[in-house]
């Protein structure tokens, strides 16, 4: 409130869009065309997308309009309300660059600055990026800088881009691994959805991590083979897709989320009882953020690493790296505790099925009009028929001696 810089370590799921969101609302000055005035940068469009939700009606509230923009998405509506001007751009830093790059907007008037899950950020390569766009911010901005750890990548921001700022540390230093039931199963390929299935069957809203889209796209499709109620998500799919599974899963609709690395951070889904590791995590950092999506704000959850021969190594480097130690067994899903979860009936929309009548409708006219038009010329077809029999010897006369030429 205090236009102070902020470092702040904080898990996920610690409430932290409020913190930042209440003090930047009553902060912001209005904006003019294509000069934002509060930007927030995000490492992935489901969490701009989030931050998006939260703040939207509060800003609506004190006047102020808020735009997210993102990759996978048109850039004619992000363009379109830029030119009329938004005070809060909530921006993954791919977007806003190219946006940059054509000249869709300035950061001149941009007076306060939240990076959101900036360790994300470094791990993903934004780093030179996210650089760039605070050289094209006012050099008196307030910078909010909010991450899970404080690694040498964050802290190099810290230093350069922050003054003085005051430190804040939220919740464990590291993403607590001892408040969730950790499980090394040994597993042959073949039987790896089936285990799935039943596991989540047991632990109810649960979230599969896999390493590739296409490995997604795979079980997504072996798990409804098996019943097993699922939804998908990877960066291979557009944002209105992305969009509908995680209304899918967080709503209820869907038991279970398959998804890559995409959904390990930045993710706000309450009640989630069970991580599995369908393939490997690429180190211990990776296992933890993966994890760290069950046992939040006090709970406990379940973390079920299915090993392949070929992986027990692999698996024994993480566990030395996350701080645990657990044999890799045989699987026992009867130790899982079951937790109770009601799958909530698909969405019904009035209105979609009035609007389907209403295409069938004009389908059906369009049908009986092409059908009268076909019947009314097929008595000038018999009749011109004739006409084009006389003509083919005559025609094949004349390509013959077009041949000749």
């Amino acid at each position: 409130m205090l236009g102070r810089d902020i470092c702040c370590r904080a898990p996920t799921g610690s409430g932290k869009t409020l913190a930042f969101g209440l003090p930047l609302i009553s902060r912001t000055a209005k904006a003019e065309s294509k000069r934002p005035t509060s930007l927030i940068l995000t490492p992935t469009r489901e969490l701009a997308e989030q931050i998006r939700n939260v703040l939207h009606p509060l800003a609506r509230s004190a006047g102020l309009d808020v735009l997210s923009v993102y990759g996978g998405t048109p850039y004619r509506g992000q363009l379109r309300k830029l030119d009329r001007g938004v005070e809060i751009l909530v921006a993954c830093p791919g977007r806003l660059i190219d946006l940059l790059d054509r000249g869709a907007l300035r950061l001149d008037d941009v007076g306060i600055v939240v990076l959101d899950e900036a360790d994300r950020m470094a791990d993903m390569g934004f780093m030179e990026p996210v650089c760039a766009i605070l050289d094209e911010c006012s050099p008196n901005r307030q910078t909010i800088l909010f991450s899970a750890t404080l690694d040498d990548d964050v802290e190099e921001i810290v230093d350069s881009y922050q003054d003085n700022p005051a430190i804040i540390g939220i919740g464990p230093e590291e993403v607590s691994m001892d408040s969730m039931q950790h499980l090394f199963w040994k597993v042959e390929s073949r039987g790896k959805a089936d285990l799935s299935a039943y596991i989540t069957e047991k632990c109810g809203r649960s979230i599969i991590f896999c390493k590739t889209r296409a490995g997604v796209n795979r079980l997504g499709k072996q798990m409804d083979e098996l019943g097993s109620s699922n939804t998908t998500l990877h960066g291979g799919m557009n944002q209105n897709q992305r969009d509908r599974s995680m209304r899918k899963f967080s709503t209820g609709r869907a038991r279970v989320l398959i998804a890559t690395d995409v959904a390990s951070r930045g993710i706000d889904v309450d009640d989630v009882g069970c991580v599995i590791h369908y393939d490997p995590p690429e180190n211990g950092k990776a296992y933890k953020h993966r994890s760290g999506r069950t046992a939040r704000a006090g709970s406990t959850g379940t973390v079920v690493s299915l090993v392949q021969r070929s992986q027990n190594r692999q698996y024994r480097r993480i566990q030395s790296q996350v701080g645990i130690r657990c044999d890799i067994t045989n699987p026992e899903p009867e130790i899982l505790d079951e937790r109770e979860f009601v799958l909530v009936p698909p969405e019904k929309s009035q209105g979609k099925r009035e609007g389907h009548s209403r295409n069938n409708n004009k389908r059906s006219r369009r049908s009986r009009k092409s059908n009268r038009h076909k019947d009314s010329n097929k008595s000038g077809d018999r009749r011109n028929n004739r006409g084009r029999k006389g003509n083919r010897g005559r025609s094949r006369g004349k390509k013959k001696a077009d041949s000749r030429d």
